[in-house]
């Protein structure tokens, strides 16, 4: 599996009993008969009507017929067989996990990662003033799926659980808000008047799912405000579908003919079912998908465009390289407290070692773009606070002949095992870590070792179990690595400059920290990253990011080995027409967020 799709392994730790399967109309059955669907309909599908949001070749095919021709068949999200709806359990399955697909549970808001926008959802508008204060206006006429009325104290009640139950994830909320209060569906939040991190609380209102105050109530006291513990085979949310069925090989969802939205969107999702089948590999949805089995799915797939070179209707958001919208990057960790690479010089000659183009083309299949050096994404919604310029003239590219001339400048001289030293201090050898089965990081990791190898520096790869590399690099326990760090969100970029840089509450080697695991220290850091949160105006906010973005290529504490999208967004135009790309940008290509717009747009092929 890659290394996507092994990070995303939702599901309780207890198996549950369900639902029987007897009324799921489609389900695996209809799943394995629509393979037929496929064929090279060209652009008109077959129906003889002109079709846009089809495969990157033009083509489409002529659409399923009986049941599964009104079933949207997703992948990606679920590995396991689903044990537990409870969102705010530890691993819950789709799609109650937590910012995913709002098709069950949804949000106040909603992010769009290419435009940066803040789109309605559960509110209908939002007013941000200054860094004081966030207003929001819920929408009219919302309902629970068991009919019951959707009410503002829903909302409070939900944040409301970060203080209940302290450790869950919406805890973070009151780090940044000193008060929310509600006055009918007019909800106010007065942003922590010492840390005005206005970008952090509309996160918070971009993410977090909103749940019934009357079911979690109840939770609480059954469990004694351990909310995580509660375990659940049903989920009762405001969204566009119902979970109607979980066992051993799918999930069902059914369209909610009630939804609050159907006016909103104009009308309801075309399709009557959304069905997630459970497959034991990204091999097996990879097939599926290229035969049509599945319209949509997100996970890794090694050279995508051989599916449309072979006449497959499959299509991305960009129809050339990298043909995903860059969301994220991962980070190559250093541990700045061990000898060497407490020398910000073997820092900046490690960044400049890096063969990027190749791990673009080989680990990434050319799915990511020139790797500046900067910690804010291109060619998205981050973009706006890039100075690319800057990030040209003052960073690093590949260079393994100025690599070599910077150590050696700094005092390092080969020894007779080729390796670089100072002052009794070896370059390595240097172990490179990131999880076994992650295997786009794990290739990364075997070109940035060779490059080290190849200017003096002595690393090889080790490769554990997601959880041990994660307790290593939360402990200080590793040399260097490939890591995760925030991808583009509302608080985005300035919340990837806290990920990697910020010193508040700077946790001893041995000790979990939760940012900076490299614990690199600096006297000046935390002062810019509280400028560039409390930023009153976007000008300003663009002159606290550029002096963060300064400092970081000043001192390299870490830095990106690629770019990946937010989401691994493929279509197959099999069934359904109008996918949102760069050319019929209606919506981003997103599951969560302002994705939802896509799913109110998806035209039927062939009547």
């Amino acid at each position: 599996m890659t290394e996507l799709g092994s990070r995303r392994l939702p599901g309780g730790t207890t198996r549950r009993r369900f639902m029987a399967g007897t009324g799921a109309l489609g389900g695996a059955a209809a799943l394995a008969a629509c393979g037929g669907a496929t064929g090279g309909g060209g652009q008109n599908g077959g129906g003889g009507e002109e079709l846009v949001g089809v495969g990157n070749n033009g083509m489409a095919g002529k659409g399923r017929s009986g049941d599964a021709a009104d079933q949207l068949f997703i992948a990606g999200f679920q590995w396991s067989p689903p044990t537990n709806f409870n969102t705010f359990a530890a691993a819950p399955a789709w799609p109650a996990s937590n910012n995913v697909a709002q098709y069950v549970y949804e949000t106040l808001l909603r992010f769009h990662i290419v435009s940066g926008e803040l789109l309605p959802g559960l509110a209908a508008t939002h007013e941000v003033t200054g860094n004081e204060s966030i207003t929001l206006t819920l929408q009219e006429g919302i309902t629970w799926h068991d009919g019951s009325e959707f009410t503002a104290d829903d909302v409070l009640y939900t944040f409301e659980l970060g203080k209940i139950d302290e450790g869950l994830g919406v805890a973070s909320f009151w780090t940044e808000v000193d008060e929310m209060t509600a006055d009918g569906n007019t909800i106010s939040i007065a942003i922590n008047k010492e840390r005005k991190n206005v970008g952090s609380v509309l996160t918070s209102l971009a993410q977090q799912f909103i749940v019934p105050k009357a079911v979690f109530e109840k939770v609480a006291k059954e469990t004694d405000n351990k909310i995580a513990s509660w375990e659940t085979d049903t989920a009762i949310g405001t969204g566009p579908f119902s979970l109607e069925l979980a066992d051993q090989t799918q999930i069902i969802l059914a369209r909610n003919e009630d939804y609050w939205g159907k006016d909103f969107y104009k009308g309801l999702p075309p399709m009557t079912k959304i069905i997630h089948p459970i497959f034991k590999s990204n091999e097996d949805g990879n097939l599926k998908f290229q035969n049509g089995e599945l319209d949509v799915m997100q996970q890794f797939v090694p050279q995508i465009w051989k599916m449309w070179e072979a006449d497959k209707p499959v299509g991305t958001y960009l129809q050339d390289k990298p043909y995903f919208s860059p969301g994220s990057m991962p980070m190559f960790m250093i541990n700045t407290t061990k000898p060497g690479l407490d020398d910000v010089e073997v820092r900046k000659a490690l960044a400049h070692a890096v063969d990027y183009g190749s791990i673009a083309e080989t680990a990434m299949s050319g799915y990511s773009s020139q790797v500046l050096a900067s910690l804010v994404v291109p060619d998205g919604a981050e973009d706006a606070w890039l100075d690319r310029d800057k990030a040209e003239a003052d960073g690093w590219a590949f260079d393994a002949a100025k690599a070599e001339e910077i150590l050696q400048a700094a005092g390092y001289a080969k020894g007779d095992d080729g390796f670089y030293a100072k002052d009794g201090v070896k370059l390595g050898p240097w172990k490179l870590i990131t999880p076994q089965g992650w295997t786009d990081w794990n290739a990364a990791l075997e070109i940035v070792a060779k490059n080290f190898q190849a200017i003096g520096v002595d690393a090889s790869t080790n490769f554990p179990q997601q959880a041990q590399t994660s307790t290593a690099f939360q402990n200080g326990d590793f040399d260097m690595g490939c890591w995760s760090v925030a991808g583009t969100n509302p608080a985005a970029p300035w919340q990837r400059f806290s990920d990697v840089m910020s010193n508040v509450d700077m946790a001893p080697l041995g000790q979990t920290a939760y940012r900076n695991f490299g614990r690199w220290e600096n006297d000046t850091v935390n002062d810019l990253l509280e400028t560039a949160a409390a930023a009153p105006d976007d000008a300003s906010k663009k002159e606290a990011i550029t002096a963060l973005d300064d400092l970081y290529r000043a001192e390299v504490p870490a830095f990106p080995l690629m770019y990946r999208p937010d989401e691994f967004f493929e279509f197959n135009a099999s069934n359904w027409s109008n996918w949102p790309t760069e050319d019929n940008d209606y919506a981003p290509p997103m599951f969560r967020g302002a994705g939802n717009d896509w799913l109110f747009k998806l035209k039927k092929i062939g009547g």
